[in-house]
């Protein structure tokens, strides 16, 4: 491990877990029953399907195979105190990753081969530690129940409102957990500025253009956007163009990982002095990816 970075032992989820991934963890456990309909009985299937796919058509990592990758993963589970999933590399032109676990076994990380070419190696391990954060938190079975309730939603006989409805409330869910995994990248780089820089070339970045980007203009770009909500329109503008996204936007999650980076709560892990999270400071605007 990086003799500068301090691994968190005991490091529970709800050191850092964001205030709104509260809320809408709360809410959406009001749902009676289909959390345990995920778990036991669908969630096997699925399991096990991906499992296969992932072992018949991606790379698995191993110290053997793309060590480099291996130990920035060993290094991000030990900062984070969490036990290694497997992790893949996929050949895919979309960088992406995504994370799976339902019920404890076999969970695993893919990261596709685009975005490995884009980053830099502490980028990489942000987003490996990002989708750690997912598997710190268990957002799998929600993740999943997500999908599952719109699916069936949209099949019901009483009309669209109802699917539409849970959509909604689901989609919420899902981008405030995205903002949980951001702050388990920060715990595991350590650094505000590599995570904000991962954000930034997923907005608008290539490996030919990786170079010329620059982040202190990327982060003056999230304070144009948050003026956007000065006025009514506009707040109802970003609403109505990101209500169906799964992800916040880039810039808005590049904003908040630089305010909870100079926090109390933030430097208060990094001292060993972990506290429940309370800071209630509101995040408007909308949503996107990774």
């Amino acid at each position: 491990m990086s003799a500068f970075k301090i691994p968190l032992l005991g490091l529970r989820s709800d050191h850092f877990r964001h205030p709104l991934d509260l809320e809408a963890t709360a809410a959406l456990k009001q749902l009676p029953g289909l959390d345990v309909l995920v778990r036991n009985l669908l969630g096997p299937v699925a399991e096990q399907y991906f499992y296969l796919e992932n072992i018949a058509a991606s790379i698995l990592v191993s110290e053997q195979q793309l060590p480099e990758l291996h130990t920035l993963l060993i290094e991000a589970c030990k900062i984070l105190d969490l036990e290694p999933p497997q992790l893949y590399v996929r050949q895919h032109p979309v960088p992406n990753a995504y994370t799976f676990a339902m019920r404890g076994k076999q969970p695993f990380i893919v990261v596709h081969t685009s975005l490995l070419e884009l980053l830099t190696p502490e980028e990489i391990q942000a987003v490996l530690a990002h989708e750690l954060g997912h598997l710190k938190c268990e957002h799998g079975v929600y993740l999943t129940l997500a999908n599952i309730l719109v699916l069936a939603a949209g099949q019901l006989p009483w009309g669209a409102s109802i699917a539409q409805s849970l959509q909604m409330q689901l989609m919420e869910w899902v981008r405030c957990a995205e903002f949980t995994c951001d702050r388990a990248a920060l715990l595991a780089t350590q650094n505000p500025r590599v995570v904000a820089s991962v954000l930034m070339k997923l907005a608008g970045g290539s490996p030919t253009l990786a170079s010329q980007l620059n982040l202190d203009a990327f982060l003056a770009q999230a304070r144009a956007y948050d003026d956007i909500s000065n006025d009514q329109i506009g707040e109802l503008l970003k609403q109505a163009m990101t209500a169906q996204l799964t992800h916040p936007v880039p810039v808005l999650r590049a904003r908040e990982i630089d305010r909870w980076g100079s926090s109390q709560a933030y430097q208060a892990l990094l001292d060993s002095r972990p506290v429940e999270q309370g800071d209630r400071s509101a995040v408007k605007g909308g949503w996107r990816n990774w």
